[in-house]
């Protein structure tokens, strides 16, 4: 094999589930060698939760690895299909998103993706620019490329027709309006995660139809979150945000299993392979504690989003709380008003919520319970105790959460 092409493909195989299929890739990364043209390189973004966490930066950061190597990248926003909203994995009817909201999402979404992709290089597109315009004939013959028992086939669709639960007319013609995306802009590689094989399979079926050749796809994997278990994902709170503080990125990357520190290596950074390697090794046997893993992880990661300075610093505000014990240097102050105070004392559950520490009365109890409230250092997991504060008092709700009374 030509070293440049064992070159490009050791780079795109990284972190892959799939390729389908890669002796294709080969072809088209040989060809575009030759004829010095590069491929362009598709992926497309549903601008409905227009806040950026680490599981996005799976598929962003492998557009980056195409630009590297030299090739054209579509980073394609859905603002026409994202007014339909994609099914895929999805057990219930979606909320259909108005234009205004999507718009709103899709400018969100064009500020954070250059923290990954270089900016110059990126050809943003808005599907609606050709789905919008496309005349009810021609809808009408995309609409033929597709039959109901084909929809029925995939496992979401069939889990909810089993279950008596709605699926829209507008649901089936998501994988073909996806799917001539590729057909429109002649995609030679389409990017995409494990839950959109169907519609990547949709465009590559469409090409052939339209006597295009078909591209290639790359399946992603989902990221879990920090919970090691679920896929990252903001509802469930186990995100961590590309935006997010120095120090919040740094504490997140800590909490994070075990198990999970070498994938976030390998999808997350530019950590060599030999590196990580010996990270596993080292791990294994026991020659490196998993906590200085992912105080490293949680380093690299803080610089890629920020800077190499906020990366250092935030390991450094870490070790300081954490490792010593001491208190963050930039600890939230609470201001208690007096009248909120039953003969000098407040109930312990009221003062955590009250000061933002805890959201509801029953985390702020749960906390209490499992011994994670300290009031100067001291645990306290009475959850009816009556604390009587006073100025400069420090409370640590979790491992994270500071504030001084004032």
């Amino acid at each position: 094999m030509n070293p440049e092409v064992k070159r490009q493909l050791d780079l795109i195989k990284r972190g892959t589930v799939d390729i389908i299929s890669e002796e294709e890739l080969i072809k088209k990364i040989e060809r575009s060698l030759k004829e010095k043209k590069p491929l362009k390189i598709k992926a497309g973004f549903d601008p409905s939760a227009p806040d950026i966490h680490l599981g996005h930066t799976v598929l962003l950061r492998k557009l980056r690895h195409f630009q590297e190597l030299g090739h054209d990248i579509l980073f394609l926003i859905g603002d026409f299909t994202g007014r339909i909203g994609d099914p895929s994995g999805k057990n219930e009817l979606r909320k259909r998103l108005s234009e205004e909201e999507v718009l709103e999402n899709a400018k969100t979404y064009k500020k954070q993706v250059f923290k990954i992709l270089d900016h110059e290089k990126t050809k943003v597109v808005f599907n609606s620019h050709w789905l919008g315009k496309m005349p009810i004939v021609d809808f009408m013959e995309l609409a033929s490329h597709g039959t109901v028992a084909q929809m029925l086939a995939r496992a979401d669709f069939k889990q909810r027709y089993e279950q008596g639960k709605d699926i829209s007319i507008l649901e089936f013609l998501y994988p073909l309006l996806q799917g001539y995306d590729s057909v429109y802009l002649k995609a030679d590689v389409e990017i995409g995660g494990t839950d959109q094989t169907f519609n990547l399979l949709m465009g590559r079926e469409l090409q052939r139809d339209y006597s295009q050749e078909p591209q290639v796809i790359l399946i992603m994997p989902l990221l879990e979150g920090t919970d090691g278990v679920q896929k990252m994902s903001k509802s469930l709170g186990n995100y961590i945000g590309i935006s997010e503080a120095p120090k919040d990125m740094f504490g997140k990357t800590m909490s994070i299993s075990d198990n999970m520190i070498l994938r976030y290596y390998e999808l997350l950074t530019d950590v060599s392979l030999d590196r990580i390697q010996d990270i596993r090794k080292g791990m294994e046997s026991s020659n490196l504690n998993p906590r200085d893993a992912k105080a490293e992880l949680g380093e690299t990661l803080v610089s890629l989003y920020h800077s190499k300075e906020d990366g250092k610093n935030a390991r450094e505000e870490f070790d300081r709380v954490f490792k010593k014990k001491e208190i963050p240097e930039d600890i939230k102050e609470y201001k208690l008003d007096p009248r909120q105070l039953k003969e000098g004392k407040i109930w312990i559950v009221q003062l955590l919520t009250l000061s933002g520490l805890c959201d509801t009365s029953s985390q702020a109890r749960r906390l209490l319970e499992q011994g994670g409230v300290k009031i100067d250092g001291k645990k306290l997991s009475d959850v009816n105790a009556q604390v009587a504060p006073k100025a400069g008092m420090v409370i640590q709700a979790g491992k994270r959460g500071f504030i001084k009374i004032i």
